[in-house]
């Protein structure tokens, strides 16, 4: 592609992308890593694994996000009882003018543009599963017939870290689905006072439409045009590669602590997102920067501990950091 009219397309980008934020400030404060990352997924087909405590807002910001992004919104409430049925949708039988009998397809809630799925971990892995099919293949098959969701098309899935009482932790197999996870922090004092402020002194405000699906959509093929070094994508590989406790990249810590190491995903994931952030920063290349700031949130939920690092307390994090300083 031309330089200059990829500068071009980067400036639209930016400046729609400051549009939004700009209508999402209107309703949401802070969170501004989280709305870039939730921006960032949807630009590369992802999906999010949301971790905080409950009142930080996860609903309302989801709710903004089509609000300003002219999508459809739905939110599933996965609790113990819930079936795979009421989440893909269901045939029925239904009766025509000539009271003959035939099945109709009855959609579920997932097909929307944004999907929350609220404290996902509440329901069983048969429920749970429900969803892999649809993150990954953009698609519900029913009675043997496929049925395709509607592009862009997200999952944002939430999970309370504190209350685990009677929850079904994530299989690794679906953790590896997720494009990022996300820790969702508790709001500063200020901002907690501004929070306070603008829900409690006037009725809530909603986002005006920044941009849509459509320009979402066609700006997904130029972010996989951008360029990456092979010496940042063999960075890349050796990160991923030191995950793995038998690799010869591993580090002590990992072959003392790590049971599992991130799939090939880990690494797409890591590109794609470090694609889009040098996107953000006016660049059309990869800078070994980006990288580096989407290990994190790329890395940490395809990394599992044994018991001993379980028992001593190392958190996938730690791993990572010990990774990245080991590779400098």
């Amino acid at each position: 592609m031309n330089e200059d009219k990829a500068m071009d397309k980067i400036e639209e980008i930016r400046f729609k992308y400051s549009l939004l934020k700009k209508e999402l400030s209107r309703v949401i404060i802070g969170q501004e890593n989280i709305i870039e990352a939730i921006f960032t997924a949807l630009l590369c087909n992802g999906h999010i694994l949301l971790e905080g405590v409950p009142g930080l807002g996860k609903t309302s910001l989801i709710k903004a996000f089509g609000s300003a992004m002219d999508l459809s919104v739905s939110r599933i409430q996965f609790t113990p009882d819930l079936m795979p049925a009421d989440i893909t949708g269901t045939l029925i039988i239904n009766q025509d003018d000539n009271n003959k009998r035939y099945f109709e397809f009855q959609k579920g809630p997932v097909f929307a543009n944004i999907v929350l799925a609220d404290e996902i971990n509440r329901a069983t892995p048969k429920t749970q599963s429900a969803l892999l099919e649809a993150m990954q293949e953009q698609g519900v098959t029913v009675g043997g017939t496929l049925h395709e969701l509607e592009s862009p098309f997200i999952v944002l899935a939430t999970q309370n870290p504190i209350e685990l009482e009677g929850t079904y932790p994530l299989p690794e197999a679906q953790l590896d689905r997720f494009f990022f996870k996300l820790k969702i922090t508790f709001p500063s004092f200020n901002e907690l006072k501004e929070i306070i402020t603008l829900t409690t002194d006037k009725p809530a405000d909603r986002p005006e439409k920044a941009l849509n699906g459509k320009f979402i959509n066609s700006i997904k093929s130029f972010i996989i045009k951008v360029p990456v070094a092979a010496h940042v994508k063999d960075y890349v590989l050796k990160i991923l590669l030191a995950t793995h406790p038998d690799s010869e990249f591993a580090t002590a810590r990992v072959k003392k602590y790590v049971k599992y190491g991130s799939s090939p995903r880990g690494a797409q994931a890591i590109l794609l997102a470090a694609k889009v952030k040098a996107v953000f920063e006016s660049r059309f290349n990869v800078s070994m920067e980006d990288v580096r700031e989407m290990l994190l949130p790329c890395l940490r939920h395809r990394i599992i501990l044994n018991f001993e690092g379980e028992a001593e307390g190392i958190s996938p994090e730690n791993i990572i950091e010990d990774i990245v300083k080991a590779a400098e």
